[in-house]
């Protein structure tokens, strides 16, 4: 890639350093001022476009309710900045998730300030051709990295009072309470005094997105339409996976979030044969194997950054070997019963209940517990937790484990009409797991479905894939029918 590092410029006795350059930083060489004016004339304005951000239209009632629920208080909402991989390139960029669900802005460097009904985006000017950082600076600079918009266009696009950012310091300084969602921003962090405000502030934010609006559902579905047929993808190119590294399955599925979407709302999860026996295999460099079973665990995140959250496991050859079938059957009545308990009013825990009262008799059918169902799940038993480790549900939103700061009563209270959550019962057995007959050892199966809860029952946004067996195997074998080597020929 390119370097920002500019050639190093004549300096000597005939051509000293002085009024005729520009410094730029202390391990950059100065520049030439009369190419500092070469470059910052002569340029059409940049046109970002007219109209308002859809998501921003909804963000100021968000806001308001923020104020409100914390008056006479100032609050700091950061975006965050830009993480270094190595030097000077940096990650992805992706903001805060309470900054993003309060604006809608996904610029890096940008602080939400709140007074009750009054609402202020701090944003970094830009760094166009009115300065040299326009192609001096490789972190910001537009001629690096694109125009950003700075205050005067930021304010029309995302509806919303602005100033420029290196203001804020001097605005906090004359504000008597402060209250910071921290972690984003270690400036903020260093110069803002803690306060008690700071973590009713970043719970109440949390709770805030418990209960998703029409809006939101439409978000999360789009990015689950995407991730289904993310999924179709895969199955496409299983035929000419096999053999191959687990990573083409989950280049494939990417290939469709950052095409469709704006990239993966986690990272992929593909794993093949006994790997999938490890809850968040994300090495992905284990052989698809015929015969053996794939479980992807993926989602597209949504260019509103609302994410699916689906996981399927597939036999590769498109067809159960009849362990495989037993196993996953077992799995798939566990999660219909999870998915049957996601009804307003029930508990959030109820649909883990649920699920494991079937995980433990199918172990004790099997053989695998010597207890009943009733006594193992006892709180002073819980022996079946051995193959099926994790919890059964999280909600879902704009993180993948949406609202986590949410208090506890909050969270795993009861149900609410508008919330989304998994539903994810998983069954494993470690291929060096003794207490396991030996047919059963290095299987892993989860069937995973994003859930909505409504008035009138559990609505499966994810129903696009399919869960059966008969179902899985028919949509394996027309999916593969017709399909081409594609980015797999060699």
């Amino acid at each position: 890639m390119a370097t920002d590092q500019l050639p190093e410029p004549d300096v000597s006795a005939e051509n000293p350093i002085s009024d005729h350059w520009v410094w730029v930083s202390a391990h950059r060489p100065p520049v030439p001022r009369v190419l500092v004016d070469q470059m910052t004339n002569n340029w059409a304005p940049v046109d970002f476009g007219g109209g308002v951000l859809e998501m921003a239209t909804h963000c100021g009632p968000r806001r308001d309710a923020v104020g409100a629920e914390f008056p006479g208080q100032t609050l700091v909402i950061p975006s965050g900045g830009l993480k270094s991989r190595t030097h000077d390139t940096e990650y992805n960029f992706r903001p805060g998730t309470e900054f993003f669900y309060l604006t809608g802005c996904s610029e890096p460097d940008a602080v939400l300030v709140i007074n009750g009904s009054s609402s202020t985006l701090f944003i970094p000017e830009r760094r166009d051709a009115s300065t040299h950082e326009f192609f001096t600076n490789g972190t910001h600079g537009e001629v690096w990295v694109g125009a950003r918009r700075g205050t005067v266009e930021a304010a029309s696009y995302y509806a919303i009072n602005t100033a420029p950012l290196d203001q804020l310091d001097a605005f906090l300084a004359q504000q008597s309470s402060v209250a910071l969602v921290r972690g984003y921003d270690a400036h903020l962090d260093a110069t803002v005094a803690a306060s008690d405000t700071d973590s009713a502030l970043h719970t109440f934010l949390a709770e805030q997105r418990l209960v998703k609006s029409d809006y939101e559902i439409t978000q999360l579905q789009e990015a689950i339409n995407s991730t289904v047929r993310g999924f179709e993808d895969v199955v496409r190119a299983l035929p000419t996976a096999m053999g191959r590294n687990e990573r083409v399955v989950e280049g494939i599925f990417n290939l469709r979030a950052r095409v469709e979407g704006n990239d993966i709302g986690y990272n992929t999860i593909a794993a093949s044969g006994s790997h999938a026996t490890v809850l968040h295999w994300t090495r992905n460099d284990g052989e698809i194997k015929d015969g053996e079973m794939l479980l992807l665990d993926a989602g597209v995140e949504w260019h509103t950054l609302y994410t699916a959250d689906v996981t399927r496991t597939l036999p590769i050859n498109g067809k159960f070997t009849a362990t495989q079938r037993r196993l996953y059957e077992l799995v798939l009545e566990a999660q219909e019963a999870g998915i049957a308990a996601c009804v307003v009013g029930a508990s959030f825990g109820d649909p883990h209940k649920a699920a494991m009262a079937v995980l433990a008799r199918g172990l004790n059918e099997l053989g695998i517990i010597n207890e009943d169902a009733e006594t193992a799940l006892r709180p002073d038993r819980q022996l079946h937790r051995r193959y099926t480790l994790h919890g059964t549900s999280h909600m879902l939103g704009i993180d993948v484990h949406d609202c986590a700061q949410s208090r506890n009563e909050m969270y795993m209270g009861e149900l609410k009409a508008g919330y989304v959550l998994t539903v994810e019962p998983g069954l494993y057995f470690q291929i060096n797991d003794l207490t396991v007959p030996e047919e059963l050892r290095g299987i892993g199966v989860r069937i995973e479905d994003d859930i909505l809860v409504t008035e009138n029952g559990p609505v499966n946004l994810s129903a696009g894939l399919p869960r059966t067996v008969a179902d899985i195997e028919a949509w394996m074998a027309r999916l593969t029918a017709n399909a081409t080597q594609g980015l797999l020929s060699n």
